[in-house]
This record gives C-alpha cells, sequence and structure tokens, in this order.
C-alpha cells in the first residue's frame, strides 16, 4: 500500500498556502481557467470568514469550495468526511496536484499519524482531513486549538439529518466547532437535501444565519430509466451488453447475499464484477474498492454501503436491481455516475416484491411513529417517480423544489413516451378477486385464481368455485402482476402479514364499482434500453483517425497511476486527455493551456504525455 502521505516528502513541485488569490489557485494548482455555478460566491464568503451551507450536486465542484479557501487562507483547512476511502480518494489526488494534504484516521500506523499531527502544529499541512468521530475525541480538539485554521469543511452534511438517508449520529455533535472556534469559518456540503433537510443541516450545525447556496439539482448528462422487473438478471444482462461493454459502473442491490450472487454470476457472463459489503473483511472490500478506482471496466456489486464521497469520474452507470427507499436516496447513488460530465446512465428496475419488502422495513424501524411516517412518504414519492408518465427529470427536480421549464429529453419517458391502456376492467376484476378470495393471499395466489389455474393451493381454498376464477386469462400472470403493482402504488391495495395478503382500502370503491375509470401503464413486450446508443471504446467526440493518440494517452495516463500507486484520473480526467487529443500541444506551455493541467501535474508528468504527442505528431507530419 501506497504512503497514505508521500506529500509531507514527495518530490516535485509542491504549493505552500497561504498563496496567492483564489483564481491564481484555480489556474496553477488545479489547471482550470473558471469558476462554475457559486463557486466563486462561496469562496468569496469563506475567504470574508464567513460560514456557508453548500447544496451543489455531484460533480458540480464542491470540493473546490473549501479547497481553494483552505489554500488560500492562512493556517490548515480542516475536512470532516465521513468515510476513510473518501478521505484516502480525495488527499491522493490533492497530493497530485502539489497540495500539502494529509488524513488521519484509524488506517495509519501511530508514527504516521505522529508524524502528520507534528506537521500540523509546525504549519506544514494545508488541508487535513479527519472523520466526525476522530475530531469530536478531547485529544484531537486540544490538538486543532494549538494548530492556526483556515476553515472547517462538513463534507456529506446531510450525514446529520436524523431524516436523511446516511444517518451519522457522530454528526449532531458538529455544532461544537462553532462554540470551540468561533472564529475559524464554516462550510458545510452536500449533493442531496430536501427542504426538510436542509433546515435541520442549519440548525442542527448552527449555520440558520450563514449564507446558503442551493445550485441546480439537475445532472443532464444523466438518463435516467426505470422498468418494471421482468427477468432482471436478462435485462441486467441487455443492459451491460448492448450499452456498457468495458465501462465501469455500479450495480445496487438490497442484500448482501444478493450482492455477493449477482457479483458471481457477472463474472461468469464474463464480465469484471466484484461484491462491496458491510459483512465482507475489511481487507476485502479495500481490495475491491481499489481495483474499482484504479482498473478501467470494472463493476462494483454493492449495498448502499459503497460509493458515498467517491470521486471516480468515469462511472458510466448505476443499476438498481432494487428499488431505492427515497428519492434522496435514488439520486444521491444515481449521482456516482457520470462525475466527469460525461453521457451516463442510471437503470433502476423494481417490482412488487421491493415495495412489500421496504414497507415492511419501514413498519420495523426502531423510529417514531412519525419517522415512520416520513419512511413510507418517502417511498411513496420514489414509488412515484417510477410509476410517472411523464418526464421523470422533471418530477426528481420538482422533489427537490427545483422547477425545469420543459421536458428533459433525455430520460426513458421523453425518448419512448409510455403507452397506457384503460385498465378500469381489469382492476375491478383484480380487486373483487382479492374480495372474493378473503384478502388474506398474496399476488401470486390472486392472479392464479384470475387465470384460471388448476394447482393445488387454489383447490385447497375451493377458490375454483368463486365466481371470479378464470375471469381473468386475457392477460397473462405478468401483467396482472404490473396491475396489482400500480394499484398498490396508488393506494388501491395494501400488501400486509407474514405472507404479503392483499387487502383492499376504502379508496378502491369507486373503482370496485366501475364509477372510477383508470389508465395503467402497458408493460414493454420485452426489457429493453430506451435511445441510448451502445458505448464501446472512445468517446464520440474521438474521431476514429484519433483513436490510436487517445489510447496511447490513456495507455501513459495508466503507467503513472500504477507507478505512483493512485487511480488513473487522479493522474488526469478523460476530459484532459480529450483536450490533448484536440489541441495537440508540443510544448510545455502548449500543454498548460490544456483544462485540468496545473503547475504540479505538468512538472511530474509533463514530459511523458508530451513525448506520445510530438511521437504522434511525428509520425502524421512525416
Amino acid at each position: 500500500m501506497p504512503d497514505p502521505c508521500p506529500i509531507l516528502h514527495a518530490p516535485g513541485l509542491i504549493y505552500s498556502a497561504p498563496m496567492t488569490s483564489p483564481q491564481h489557485i484555480l489556474e496553477h494548482v488545479f489547471g482550470y481557467t473558471e469558476f462554475r455555478g457559486p463557486q466563486q460566491q462561496v469562496i468569496d464568503t469563506l475567504m470574508a470568514g464567513s460560514d456557508a451551507l453548500v447544496l451543489m450536486p455531484t460533480g458540480g465542484g464542491k470540493s473546490l469550495c473549501y479547497q481553494i479557501p483552505g489554500l488560500a487562507r492562512p493556517g490548515c483547512g480542516v475536512v470532516i468526511s465521513p468515510l476513510i476511502a473518501l478521505m484516502q480518494d480525495q488527499v491522493e489526488a490533492l497530493q497530485a496536484a502539489g497540495v500539502r494534504a494529509a488524513f488521519l484516521n484509524s488506517s495509519l500506523p501511530f508514527h504516521e499519524a505522529q508524524d502528520i499531527e507534528t506537521a500540523l502544529l509546525h504549519g506544514e499541512l494545508d488541508l487535513l482531513y479527519l472523520a466526525p468521530e476522530r475530531l469530536l475525541q478531547p485529544r484531537t480538539l486540544g490538538l486543532l486549538a494549538q494548530a492556526q485554521l483556515s476553515l472547517f469543511a462538513i463534507d456529506e452534511a446531510h450525514c446529520v439529518s436524523q431524516w436523511g438517508h446516511d444517518f451519522r449520529a457522530d454528526y449532531l455533535q458538529l455544532n461544537c466547532l462553532h462554540e470551540q472556534f468561533p472564529n475559524v469559518p464554516r462550510i458545510a456540503l452536500t449533493a442531496t437535501a430536501d427542504e426538510r433537510t436542509r433546515g435541520e443541516i442549519a440548525r442542527r450545525l448552527d449555520l440558520e444565519s450563514a449564507q446558503h447556496f442551493v445550485s441546480s439539482f439537475d445532472r443532464p448528462n444523466i438518463q435516467y430509466r426505470i422498468a418494471q422487473k421482468n427477468n432482471p438478471r436478462r435485462q441486467l444482462l441487455q443492459f451491460l451488453r448492448d450499452e456498457q461493454q468495458g465501462n465501469a459502473g455500479i450495480v445496487y442491490c438490497l442484500s448482501r447475499s444478493k450482492v455477493e450472487n449477482t457479483a458471481e454470476w457477472l463474472c461468469q457472463q464474463g464480465f469484471d464484477a466484484v461484491a462491496y459489503h458491510a459483512g465482507l473483511p475489511a481487507n476485502v472490500r479495500a481490495e475491491h474498492q481499489r481495483r474499482f478506482l484504479r482498473e478501467d471496466g470494472v463493476i462494483v456489486v454493492a449495498t448502499i454501503a459503497f460509493g458515498m464521497g467517491i470521486d471516480k469520474p468515469d462511472v458510466r452507470f448505476v443499476a438498481h436491481l432494487d428499488l431505492p427507499k427515497s428519492v434522496e436516496a435514488y439520486y444521491q447513488e444515481t449521482g456516482r455516475a457520470g462525475r466527469d460530465g460525461e453521457p451516463s446512465t442510471a437503470l433502476l428496475l423494481y417490482g412488487l416484491e421491493d415495495v412489500v419488502k421496504l414497507g415492511q422495513m419501514a413498519a420495523m424501524s426502531e423510529g417514531s411513529e412519525e419517522h415512520k411516517r416520513a419512511e413510507r412518504n418517502r417511498l411513496n414519492a420514489m414509488l412515484g417517480l417510477c410509476e410517472i408518465t411523464s418526464c421523470r427529470r422533471r418530477a426528481l427536480l420538482r422533489y427537490f423544489a427545483e422547477e425545469l421549464a420543459e421536458d428533459c429529453g433525455n430520460c426513458d419517458t421523453c425518448l419512448e413516451p409510455p403507452q397506457t391502456w384503460d385498465g378500469t376492467q381489469a382492476a375491478a376484476k383484480l380487486l373483487s378477486c382479492v374480495y372474493r378470495t378473503g384478502q388474506r393471499f398474496g399476488a401470486a395466489h390472486v392472479i392464479d385464481v384470475l387465470r384460471g389455474s388448476e394447482n393445488e393451493k387454489v383447490r385447497k381454498f375451493n377458490h375454483d368455485q368463486v365466481s371470479t376464477y378464470g375471469i381473468g386469462k386475457e392477460l397473462s400472470a405478468n401483467e396482472w402482476r404490473g396491475v396489482v403493482r400500480q394499484l398498490v402504488v396508488r393506494g388501491y391495495l395494501e400488501v400486509e402479514g407474514e405472507f404479503q395478503g392483499l387487502r383492499l382500502t376504502e379508496s378502491c370503491r369507486p373503482l370496485l364499482r366501475g364509477e372510477e375509470p383508470i389508465e395503467l401503464r402497458k408493460l414493454p413486450a420485452q426489457a429493453k434500453g430506451a435511445g441510448a446508443e451502445p458505448k464501446r471504446g472512445a468517446p464520440a467526440e474521438i474521431l476514429p483517425a484519433d483513436e490510436p493518440l487517445w489510447e496511447a494517452l490513456r495507455a501513459c495516463r495508466k503507467r503513472i497511476a500504477d507507478e505512483q500507486g493512485v487511480p488513473p484520473y487522479v493522474v488526469f480526467h478523460d476530459a484532459t486527455l480529450r483536450g490533448m487529443v484536440s489541441a495537440r500541444p508540443q510544448t510545455a506551455d502548449q500543454l498548460l493551456a490544456v483544462s485540468g493541467v496545473g503547475d504540479s501535474k505538468l512538472e511530474r508528468f509533463g514530459e511523458d504525455f508530451l513525448a506520445v504527442l510530438r511521437e504522434f505528431d511525428t509520425a502524421t507530419n512525416g
């Protein structure tokens, strides 16, 4: 394993804070010429010594909002981050840019932790990453009190909210920073928070008087697609083979056993897949995460324990094989795709069993009745997003109190508008059958009765004698499952008890009597991708004639990354390599003009990439 804090003694160009202006740092450390969105205003707020609360989508540039003022202000910036993997990821990227960054957590040997503490006290660090539980130890607070601090940054701030989806109890105590370090500016950042969660973050962290910056939640490069489960393994396999061959991605499952089984099955199908969940040994999790970050085309099959804050920019897809429990969770997890701004896909497959399972989990949770109701409301909002027949992106953004002026044109319902059918008669038949069979049997049994099955269970309960026996032969079992699911989602049926029995609700009466019509979404004839072209090889922006140079630059990046013990994107992002292909720089000054190339990376890696570019220039021009 590479030295976790090599910046303290690494060769190359190292920047020492305080530096010049934020603009100078943006250009010479991070290699960009312009700030995006509200970055400039957030940075100006911190530079003035004031606090800020920032809501910015994944990939929107949240990190620069505290990294740049952390470098520009005197002292060391302290970043509170919830995951060890996230800390290491960000520290590696900063060190590659020449920043004196380090982290303190349980993964470090005692003597290395001591070296970092000494560097902090001697003013030799610009950014220090800490987990909240480490920060709150009296010893750590005492250490920070002896150091000059430029700011506190509380990353993944939604973890403070008990209404949120990633609640961490340690975050509740972070208001002590305001009390113990009143003159050090604080910034809290998250990519996901509805208005209620946002209010709780501000209240619990004493940031109600801070300036709030809320960016657009829109991620236009992500194509949202949601489909009913209909042989989900086959659906996933077709998606991967048709569109994602050789791409890195994440497949989320609800249970650990499903994670392991799915990863094993994907390997059997020829994909490079690894499993990740909290029950695996720590060394196995670390190795699987390392492979995902540093190797091309690795698929991680994971529970939601994986991914929070992972900075890998080139995740081309996120697939859910089970329903997320809330829109916040869905947005957060799908947001791990396409952080580089390139076209990416979020595929969700869901079914009635997901609705039942998540409903039961919410009902059995240890929270208060108010908390359980909130969880149920969140689940209902997620189901509503699945069932909607209009633009999904507009509905998703509306949940976060943002209105999109027009349909996005890049979700399944825009690309392939769903067909509907008059389900009034079918719904009445189904509801009547639920009633006639006693309102205690699951969907499979009710469908068997409707379709006139002669199986043993139907005969055992004499359900071949009820008036609804055999009246639904016109629909397939799969189509009836779709009717059941939609009636449950819309509140006409409830699922109760250990055996998931269907029960009528009061709202079903007009439908049962035929007094109220209902339009139902048609099932597709077969599971298929909507509107996305297969993605193979070089990005669309790379012309066929430029593909050899593109691959040579990627090979150069991979070699350097392996030598440095870091993920390839820490060296340069794909967008920077594309800039090299487009501009064909031949000198150091020309390479420095490519977006994403800063002074430190130019000094450390520039000659390697220039050698590749010059070789291709010579071959092209003779």
